[in-house]
């Protein structure tokens, strides 16, 4: 009798870890240029510039409807107005209910002009640099971090209308920091340049995963991205806005030799590819 308790009670103690092991597990999947899913161990979905019609994503190359797979969002994150970041935010958002998250101006002119539903922000959701709020029930706490970018939102009125402007305000571009209860704390950098302040994100925040976009011309060059990955205090880099298009940086080939100098670890996902972590640090493949 007691050899059976003691293999029940093994059994209980097994089946508690493993679902404390899954229970703690964050997903970052990558849909190519500065598309980013991110999901939470407690089960919460959150894109971050949810282009996912960019040409990088496989269900793009394969002509299928990239929005079909999107079943369940809580929360879309928007570091700036360009279309490339903005994408397919609105049609998500009817789709799914997702709250938006991004600074006031963009959020307001979003609803004005491109019907993104004006019940799914608010006050909870729109912010500014500086400013921090909580969402997904308190696991996630969302900074907004300064960026050196333009945040021109394209006007859909001026195609028809001479007097419009062709962008609208978008306020000022962004990136975001995601302290993950449970998890690790990702930095999304958006479009910007390099900034010597950046360093404050890493002294306040030392993110475990950095997003940086490393394509130049509209964003930062390989090699200031690499510095910037120091500055950060970065424990992880996954490289992005790159190849998109024939202007940006093809490759993370120099990117990959800068990092290296620097001594900052280096992860590069294909679009459509999904990296885990236990915790703060990577899942093993297979577990």
């Amino acid at each position: 009798m007691r050899r059976r308790f003691v293999v029940v009670l093994l059994a209980m103690i097994a089946l508690i870890a493993s679902g404390a092991n899954a229970a703690s597990t964050t997903t970052i999947t990558w849909y190519g240029h500065a598309a980013f899913e991110i999901g939470t161990p407690n089960g919460a979905v959150i894109l971050i510039d949810p282009w996912l019609t960019n040409p990088a994503n496989p269900a793009v190359k394969e002509n299928k409807d990239p929005l079909e797979h999107v079943k369940k969002v809580d929360y879309i994150l928007i570091t700036h107005g360009h279309f490339d970041h903005v994408g397919d935010a609105v049609a998500i958002a009817k789709k799914t209910g997702a709250r938006l998250v991004t600074n006031f101006e963009l959020g307001t002119n979003m609803g004005k002009l491109l019907g993104f539903p004006k019940e799914q922000m608010g006050f909870d959701t729109l912010m500014n640099i500086g400013g921090e709020i909580t969402i997904a029930n308190g696991e996630v706490v969302v900074a907004m971090t300064p960026a050196l970018h333009s945040s021109g939102l394209g006007n859909p009125f001026a195609k028809d209308r001479e007097e419009e402007p062709e962008l609208a305000a978008g306020g000022n571009a962004a990136g975001f920091v995601l302290q993950i209860r449970n998890g690790p704390t990702i930095y999304h950098s958006g479009d910007t340049a390099y900034f010597k302040d950046m360093e404050i994100i890493g002294e306040q925040y030392a993110p475990d995963v950095a997003l940086l976009n490393i394509g130049g011309h509209f964003g930062m060059e390989p090699a200031m991205a690499a510095r910037a990955a120091a500055s950060v205090r970065v424990k992880l880099v996954i490289p992005m806005h790159f190849g998109t298009f024939p202007v940006l940086t093809q490759d993370t080939t120099f990117f990959r030799q800068a990092l290296k100098k620097q001594g900052v670890p280096f992860r590069q996902l294909h679009p459509g590819e999904t990296i885990a972590f236990e915790g703060k640090r990577i899942k093993p493949a297979g577990k």
